[in-house]
């Protein structure tokens, strides 16, 4: 599932929103302040903010105007207020939606998901790539095989996420890096042999693969113009996705 981070000075919210979205699969990142939250929010580029407007260091609404100033991330705004002029106001600087505390968890997880939803409408990116017997849904995080759900480590859905992002077109081996673990100057065979983990679980033959490209020396490519889906797959793990 996507990851989502929450920005909030109370512990008690925090605890009980981790709590909410942990278990319907998401991955929780937090923040007790402003400065902490726009760390967060630039290192780790979360799929969701959850922005609390009452904060210790800076006001919420300019957390909210500084991270549009350089991401279209969805964020939905936290709020004891009810206050309609608040609400427009914060609406028009960029908020994707605004819901007043006390909230129920199912309401707020149905928010989310539609606002992450109408992200890529509005970039015009459908959510889910495919490429022959293999989707990956991209705000979901749910991958599957010939329509059976596999389960994939973080790094794997990583590597698959980035390469999903920008199918057909190739990565190269320090972009990748980059991605999966932060630096350019890593070891070009851990990536290999992710990339081989990665293949055994999505490809009919890891041997042969059709679906994840190597382009000798440079790096690798997602493949988009696979139509045809293989009757079989090796190592497929049916049940729901999980990135452990």
């Amino acid at each position: 599932m996507a990851s989502v981070l929450l920005i909030d000075d109370e512990i008690q919210i925090r605890r009980f929103l981790r709590a909410g979205f942990e278990l319907h699969g998401y991955t929780v990142l937090e923040a007790e302040n402003a400065t902490l939250g726009l760390k967060a929010a630039t290192l780790e580029k979360p799929d969701l903010i959850l922005l609390d407007l009452n904060l210790p260091d800076l006001e919420g609404s300019e957390v909210l105007e500084r991270v549009r100033s350089w991401s279209n991330v969805p964020i939905i705004v936290l709020s004891i207020q009810a206050d309609e002029r608040e609400k427009v106001r914060l609406l028009k600087m960029g908020a994707d939606d605004y819901v007043v505390k006390p909230f129920g968890i199912s309401e707020l997880l149905a928010r989310s998901e539609a606002a992450m939803r109408r992200h890529f409408r509005s970039s015009n990116r459908d959510p889910v790539v495919r490429t022959g017997p293999l989707s990956i849904d991209l705000v979901l995080r749910v991958v599957t095989v010939s329509g059976k759900r596999i389960q994939l480590t973080r790094k794997e859905y990583t590597l698959l996420h980035a390469l999903a992002s920008h199918a057909g077109l190739v990565l190269t081996h320090e972009q990748l890096m980059e991605e999966i673990w932060g630096t350019r100057a890593g070891n070009i065979q851990y990536l290999r042999i992710l990339v081989r983990k990665l293949r055994q679980k999505v490809e009919a033959d890891a041997t042969r693969p059709k679906l994840i490209i190597s382009e000798s020396g440079v790096g690798y490519r997602l493949d988009a113009d696979n139509p045809n889906p293989s009757p079989t797959h090796g190592r497929i793990s049916p049940g729901a996705a999980c990135l452990a």
